[in-house]
């Protein structure tokens, strides 16, 4: 190779730092030797990888960001295979940088990092939240390995695995007629005011199962905080559709909730473990993605008792 490890893992230490004094004082080597190894990778491959600002650090070009994406598996890879070689072929290790889409974050990420951990003993999750653009722009960026979200659009650059198909809901006051039925319609739900989720891709997904269906939802509140949009229901504001079921049907204030199956045959919400497309991925990530799908299957059937009760499966799109 006409690069080495030792000077992609320099360029790697400069991006995260943001400064080449800083990835010096953490690699306990001289600025000249960062700056050197920088150097030398911008003239193999041909592309700026920092715009230099003197007195503020160094930030990363647009090709540097897809550089540092790859620079970082291939260090992760040479990890994999100084382990292997020292007798560790079988063990998982390390930690990896996941980003969880923030509506359903609360409801599964706890169990998991910890269910992970027992699992794994010498391995870790280091966990964000947020929404789906922020997310996806941190799997490009080299910030996050894996992320649990909702299915993304069709992407060359994404790879997804579906993890469980989950059934939106009804949410509506405990008091309100439409409560005592077993099911309830859209049609029904149309003509009451609605309290929308109003984060992305929630949003447009709730808004769909109208309009799929031909309708158009009055929507009277608009809440990016999923336990917002259950205080409002519960105080008679209106009636909203959701697919996450927390444990009981009561508010932080301790107001009732009612939760009923839609009559409509409608799109389910699709969780999905998103990554960047990998021919091999680490030991890491490939124990990640399996654990992340038996843990799933546990929830879709009812099995883990900390994530999913009542009768129905719960999951996110609110």
């Amino acid at each position: 190779m006409s690069f080495t490890l030792r000077q992609l893992s320099y360029f790697v230490a400069a991006a995260e730092h943001g400064s080449v004094a800083g990835a010096a004082r953490e690699l306990h080597i001289s600025q000249p030797s960062v700056s050197a190894a920088v150097a030398k990778l911008e003239c193999l491959f041909g592309v700026q990888l920092f715009h230099r600002h003197h007195g503020q650090g160094v930030v990363l070009t647009p090709a540097g960001n897809q550089v540092l994406t790859r620079a970082r598996g291939l260090l992760a890879h040479a990890q994999d295979f100084e382990h292997d070689v020292a007798g560790l072929a079988t063990e998982v290790r390390g930690e990896i940088a996941v980003g969880c889409f923030s509506s359903f974050a609360p409801f599964f990420m706890p169990s998991l990092v910890v269910a992970f951990a027992q699992a794994y003993p010498s391995a870790g999750i280091t966990l964000q939240e947020g929404d789906d653009e922020t997310m996806l722009a941190g799997l490009q960026s080299g910030l996050f390995e894996a992320l649990i979200m909702y299915e993304p659009a069709a992407r060359d650059d994404i790879e997804s695995v579906l993890l469980g198909e989950f059934a939106p809901y009804a949410l509506l006051p405990a008091s309100h007629s439409l409560a005592k039925k077993r099911r309830v319609s859209l049609h029904e739900l149309c003509r009451e005011p609605m309290i929308l989720l109003d984060v992305t891709p929630s949003r447009d997904y709730f808004v769909s199962l109208f309009t799929g269906v031909g309708l158009q939802p009055q929507v009277r509140y608009y809440s990016p905080s999923f336990e917002m949009v259950r205080g409002l229901v519960a105080k008679g504001l209106g009636v909203s559709v959701l697919v996450t079921r927390p444990h009981g049907d009561r508010t932080y204030d301790g107001e009732k909730l009612a939760c009923r199956p839609l009559t409509e045959s409608v799109p389910p919400g699709r969780i999905v473990l998103a990554r960047l497309p990998q021919s091999h991925p680490t030991k890491l990530a490939q124990a990640f993605g399996e654990f992340c799908q038996t843990r799933f299957a546990a929830y879709a059937s009812g099995r883990d008792a900390a994530s999913a009760t009542d009768t129905a499966p719960k999951t996110p799109h609110g």
